[in-house]
């Protein structure tokens, strides 16, 4: 046990430094910013001021939504009384995501309709945090040989457009469900206390306020941690170039190494819960309204 988590822990030593060791040949200096600029790999025309050019970050959304899309397909159709471990692995997380999430936020009237969609944007989320740490040839800007991009790490989900473009959804969602539960008049209506006076007129729009701050605590909590996660480790890797001295890695790796286990074991998978569950608890809450 001890040989193979020494190997794991070598093997990803290599992985972080091996990058930033082909760059310091070549570049006496580097920013680790420069990783989430996002430049089109495949350009397509701007529909007004829409761009679907294909970008890395584009691809990183392409591979979950694939991961996902085939890892259920050889789940159902090889369904067994005895699992073997990719079915009893889905088994496992389907049962946490019912539990934990899905019974956890949805009343029973909303449950049928909108578990489905819980478990689908926490898998989703999740699979995109475990794979933005998978050293993957990205990185066009550098190349290894003239044509080979250089590994690099890189989150979807700290890109500020996606995790709104998913908070969006649940907006919207948690909005339907409020007026399709209650009516349009009994649910605005929710929103606000039982107050009278004057003190109404400074809860109405604060009220108001908070529902639209949704988009930004939502988002921006997924977006800020997916984002300082990649940075605190790229930034580590990085010390070897900016300082101009290999052995800098003798320090610089290990604490990356420390970071990447700690982003990818408690912080890709805490987000990805975080969000779900607060989507569930926002649809839930609209349906039943507390006030």
């Amino acid at each position: 046990m001890k040989s193979r988590l020494y190997a794991t822990a070598g093997a990803l030593a290599l992985a972080l430094g091996a990058p930033a060791q082909v760059l310091a040949a070549t570049e006496p200096k580097t920013d680790p910013t420069k990783e989430f600029i996002l430049q089109p790999w495949i350009e397509i025309p701007k529909i007004g001021p829409i761009d679907l050019s294909i970008t890395k970050g584009v691809f990183y959304l392409f591979l979950s939504a694939a991961i996902l899309l085939v890892g259920t397909l050889l789940v159902v159709r090889n369904l067994r009384l005895h699992p073997k471990r990719l079915q009893a692995f889905v088994e496992i997380v389907y049962d946490f995501s019912e539990t934990q999430i899905g019974r956890a936020s949805l009343p029973a009237k909303s449950y049928r309709t909108w578990f489905p969609y819980l478990a689908t944007l926490f898998l989703f989320i999740w699979i995109n945090n475990m794979i933005s740490y998978l050293p993957l040839p990205v990185d066009t800007e550098h190349k290894i040989w003239g044509w080979l991009p250089t590994p690099s790490f890189y989150a979807a989900t700290s890109n500020i457009s996606v995790t709104l473009a998913l908070t969006l959804v649940t907006f919207f969602a948690s909005h339907y469900v409020g007026i399709k539960h209650n009516g349009a008049g009994p649910y605005f209506k929710s929103w606000f206390p039982p107050v009278g006076g004057a003190i109404k007129i400074l809860i109405i729009p604060l009220e108001i306020l908070s529902q639209f701050l949704r988009l930004v605590s939502l988002s921006v909590r997924l977006f800020a941690n997916m984002l300082a996660g990649h940075l605190l480790v790229l930034m580590c890797v990085s010390l070897i170039i900016i300082i101009g001295n290999v052995f800098v890695a003798a320090a610089s790796v290990p604490v990356a190494v420390f970071f990447y286990c700690f982003e990818l074991v408690l912080v890709a998978n805490l987000q990805a819960f975080i969000f779900a569950l607060l989507s569930g608890i926002y649809i839930g809450t609209a349906a039943e309204p507390h006030h």
